[in-house]
């Protein structure tokens, strides 16, 4: 039976690729069946490279030798690792979630576009998306440079998603150099710490729970600490 309660969960480790994209799939078909219930996993990688669909062999670098994987996510190549907050939302889209339209892909992935820049508000940031380029970018104060501080990726099986976002806390950001992130050669990446912003990740989690609330309409229940993997 479907638990009813939208679950809100955190793994307190970082968690290896493959063993996220495992527990992604197979709750989008338990979700798909009614065995289990939608939920955010909110979690750090250790560092890697993840190809989108569209990722081109050109674009990676990789002068560390991280390990690469195919994310069978839309979008091109991705850095993900300790700093960052990665937020899977698995939801059953043939419903509609407070302002995302039901069996709407471009409404959802607008929904989580407005979540994040509801999320980087809380902090006195001003996030924003731009037509042909993917993610939530940012303004530099000290440069005027727009630059990306947030990614977004999903994937849509049988109107159940997975897949989400990541928003760059305090990663190390010389690791985004072993791509050419998102495929966009023009812009760089920046993150709260390089914007001067001094919060935790705890912190963080909080906003965000609260902006899910706001655009998504469902409450999270209280934080659920998954075990060690």
């Amino acid at each position: 039976m479907t638990n009813a309660r939208f679950l809100w969960e955190i793994s307190k480790k970082p968690v290896p690729y493959p063993a996220a994209l495992a527990r992604m799939q197979t709750l989008a078909r338990e979700i798909r069946a009614n065995e289990a219930a939608e939920r955010v996993w909110l979690l750090e990688h250790p560092p890697l490279f993840t190809a989108g669909t569209s990722a081109k062999a050109e674009d990676l670098f990789n002068p560390h030798q991280y390990p690469t994987y195919d994310a069978g996510r839309g979008g091109q190549w991705t850095y993900h690792g300790p700093g960052q907050r990665i937020a899977y939302a698995m939801l059953d889209l043939h419903n509609p979630h407070g302002e995302v339209r039901g069996r709407d892909v471009r409404s959802y992935v607008h929904g989580l576009e407005e979540w994040v820049i509801r999320t980087l508000a809380t902090f006195g940031l001003k996030g924003e998306c731009r037509e042909g380029r993917v993610g939530v970018w940012v303004i530099d104060p000290s440069t005027g440079q727009e630059e990306k501080i947030a990614a977004i990726g999903v994937r849509v099986s049988r109107w159940v998603s997975w897949h989400g976002v990541s928003i760059n806390l305090n990663p190390r950001l010389s690791d985004f150099e072993g791509i050419v992130p998102c495929g966009i050669r023009e812009f760089g990446v920046t993150s709260f710490e390089k914007l001067g912003l001094n919060v935790t990740m705890a912190q963080l989690d909080a906003a965000l729970a609260e902006s899910w609330q706001a655009v998504f309409g469902s409450t999270p229940s209280a934080l659920t600490p998954l075990p060690d993997e």
